[in-house]
């Protein structure tokens, strides 16, 4: 069991380090631009080529059951899901195989509803309510995935 993080905008990285560390997993924090990380030898950086889905790719691509992605991109949380992997958000949504097709569908149509000039509002604010819920949906998750018989 290793985490990712879909770092360009994420802003739970260090919650996300202690929460690892913690339990002894490997995170990779994965963009396309340099970002600082704690020393430690349980991070590593991988800075992936500049370009539309270059670094979901590369998550994608390495994500095995029971790997945690932190992302806020539904079409990688579909592909995490699918690789056996659990996804979740900056403000500690969990997508499960339940709640992605919906997820997607919802995405969908606000892509829709913008391509026509529509001014949809984008997300809410981050709140640190949402910095809460991810610490604990983070948790959860690798205990879950630790009872699973996941090896950290």
């Amino acid at each position: 069991m290793q985490v990712f993080i879909d770092a360009d905008a994420c802003p739970v990285k260090d919650e996300t380090y202690r929460v690892a560390a913690r339990y002894g997993l490997v995170t990779t924090v994965v963009s396309n631009s340099f970002i600082a990380i704690p020393p430690s030898k349980l991070i590593a950086r991988m800075i992936v080529d500049a370009g539309p889905d270059v670094a979901d790719d590369w998550i994608a691509d390495r994500t095995e059951p029971g790997d945690i992605v932190v992302t806020n991109d539904i079409p990688l949380a579909d592909r995490v899901l699918k690789a056996g992997g659990v996804a979740i958000a900056p403000n500690g949504r969990l997508f499960t195989p339940d709640s992605i097709g919906g997820a997607l569908a919802q995405r969908a149509i606000l892509e829709h509803i913008r391509s026509t000039g529509e001014i949809t509002g984008g997300p809410k604010p981050f709140a640190p309510a949402d910095r809460s819920r991810f610490l604990q949906a983070l948790d959860q998750a690798v205990n879950r995935e630790r009872r699973r018989g996941r090896p950290a």
